[in-house]
């Protein structure tokens, strides 16, 4: 969605939600009036009627005109509370959306209704996914940066290798970006063989537009950028925020992306995740369905030998979900953040944006938040033992595939679990 039309539905559902405000308002004085005439026109009758039985010449006319404001009376009290308790339930639902505010496009990026912005559905199809436990649990860390136009202009070049090397890669990526000089990315290692994707978002200068690449590499200060471009060039912060530098699906490096804060805090994660999960375990590939769907646009170049998975549905772009009669007392989770991850999963889900390359399950996390984890909590969040270990492998086994996501049915269409995100304030 593009940012004009991105506006323009905002408008419009606040203005159509004016509207049925004023309606009920409306219709609510017109009760109130009605109801005050009505009053008078029973006590009018009841007073004659009262002269007449007293005389004992109570007509027949009289009679069937009580009955009938009798019976009158009982429907419309019915007919008002009915109205008074929609107007109540209505109020508090404009307030529940209001009081939120509007959000910060950095630390909650794209449009409300941003595949990566919008829950799940109560239409959603599950399917089981069938994920098993990893010998590991880690976080993916991607890295995020807003730039400053006075900062020195640096060229980007290609990584030179995925493995140690990637700084000395001379293919340039047509662009320069804005870099202080004490930016380090550091390169990938053999001893211990550490080979991150190193996704990475740039917000330029003119606050709209991400640059974003895979993986990214700085080594010494001053020098030049590498990582692979995003292909499609620059993304829109106020979009849809599909398109990004995940090279495994062609998918955001910043959308889905767990921040800093969001597993410390004492508020909710409102979004969507990202998860990465073994190729050759898990994701298939056959000439029908070459490694992804909807919202990916690639799979890894050597799918057709990378991914060995026997579940058509289970590709890069698939979105993952704990289905909705799944509750976080039955998996028996005993850490507060394995917690907040199902809700968040159950609530959004979480698509898968690239392979681990071995027996490990990854949430994709934005640099920091693994030392924010372990300050916090005293324990790791990349780790193969625990508690935590335990509680994250319970989530990746509880995890269902959402079948029917599709660009116009995302998170499976229907009523949303939960409210959509707020309007972007700047």
């Amino acid at each position: 969605m593009t940012t004009n039309k991105a506006r323009k539905y905002t408008a419009f559902l606040r203005q159509l939600g004016q509207k049925k405000r004023h309606s009920l308002r409306s219709n609510s004085k017109f009760k109130i009036q009605n109801s005050k005439l009505f009053l008078i026109l029973i006590a009018q009758r009841a007073r004659r009627a009262y002269f007449e039985f007293k005389r004992g010449q109570l007509s027949n006319v009289t009679r069937v005109l009580l009955t009938i404001f009798l019976v009158s009376l009982l429907l419309f009290l019915s007919y008002a509370s009915t109205g008074v308790t929609m107007s109540q339930n209505t109020n508090h639902i404009a307030k529940s959306t209001t009081t939120q505010g509007k959000r910060d496009k950095w630390l909650w990026p794209f449009a409300s209704n941003s595949i990566w912005n919008m829950p799940i559905g109560s239409r959603a199809v599950y399917r089981p996914a069938k994920i098993q436990q990893a010998k590991y649990a880690s976080g993916d860390e991607e890295y995020f940066y807003k730039l400053n136009s006075n900062d020195p202009q640096r060229p980007v070049y290609s990584p030179g290798n995925f493995g140690p090397g990637r700084c000395t890669g001379t293919q340039s990526m047509g662009i320069s970006l804005p870099v202080p000089d004490n930016l380090i990315v550091p390169d990938a290692t053999s001893q211990p063989y550490y080979t991150p994707n190193n996704a990475s978002a740039f917000l330029m200068p003119d606050g709209k537009t991400l640059e974003q690449f895979e993986p990214l590499a700085r080594c010494t200060a001053g020098g030049s950028v590498h990582g692979w471009r995003n292909p499609w060039g620059g993304v829109d912060i106020y979009g849809d925020g599909i398109k990004g530098g995940h090279l495994g699906s062609g998918l955001s490096s910043i959308g889905g992306s767990i921040r800093k804060g969001e597993l410390t805090n004492n508020q909710p994660i409102r979004h969507a995740l990202k998860v990465v999960i073994w190729g050759e375990k898990y994701l298939y590939y056959s000439r029908t369905v070459p490694g992804y769907r909807w919202p990916a646009y690639i799979a890894d170049s050597n799918a057709a030998n990378q991914y060995h998975g026997t579940n058509p549905k289970l590709v890069q772009g698939t979105l993952l979900a704990i289905p909705r009669n799944v509750t976080a007392a039955r998996l028996k989770l005993q850490t507060p953040a394995a917690k907040k991850l199902f809700q968040a999963l159950q609530n959004y889900g979480a698509y898968v944006v690239d392979d681990a390359g071995w027996d490990a399950h990854y949430l994709c996390v934005e640099k920091g938040v693994v030392e924010e984890f372990r300050a916090t909590y005293g324990y790791d969040f990349q780790t193969a033992n625990g508690k935590f270990y335990d509680d994250f492998m319970k989530l990746f086994k509880a995890l269902h595939i959402v079948d029917n996501n599709g660009p116009k049915n995302i998170g499976g269409g229907g009523t949303p679990r939960v409210s959509l995100a707020p309007p972007i304030g700047n």
